[in-house]
């Protein structure tokens, strides 16, 4: 393996062992603020567990979605986008909203939902860029097998 395909290797997995990371920590305190904020309003024990998992389990299918996609050329489809960004504002809206009343505060509760929906975005558009290269290597040389084949 050379030395840049090395280095993009590593630069890719240490990508998304940071998206891993980031989704870790705000999927926890995502369903912490979300099930405080459920039990504010009145929900019962059942939903208070099941909503803020219906919020993460949207934000994930959606960014598999989106991943699958992208592995593929593709930018993933109004849908998945919608449902991804849909997911990461209920989840930064309910961040903010049990957040302490303050700038500082407010600030505080979003960064985890901040931080995860900048990131993987980032993963997204690395993943863009490695498969445009890969079609681009596979094209050249398919052109070269049939510069050959033609040769002969």
């Amino acid at each position: 393996m050379e030395p840049n395909v090395r280095a993009v290797c590593h630069i890719r997995r240490t990508t998304i062992t940071g998206v891993l990371f980031l989704a870790a920590i705000a999927a926890v305190v995502s369903f912490r603020h979300m099930h405080e904020l459920c039990l504010r309003h009145g929900e019962d024990r059942l939903a208070v567990v099941l909503i803020p998992l219906a919020v993460d389990g949207t934000i994930v299918v959606a960014s598999m979605s989106i991943l699958l996609a992208n592995r593929y050329g593709s930018c993933g489809g109004v849908l998945a986008w919608i449902m991804l960004g849909v997911g990461s504002l209920a989840s930064l809206a309910a961040n903010v909203a049990v957040a302490e009343p303050s700038l500082i505060g407010r600030i505080i509760a979003a960064w985890p939902s901040a931080a995860l929906i900048g990131s993987y975005k980032l993963l997204m558009s690395q993943i863009r860029r490695l498969s445009a290269a890969s079609k681009r290597v596979a094209d050249a040389v398919e052109d070269l097998s049939a510069a050959e084949s033609s040769c002969s």
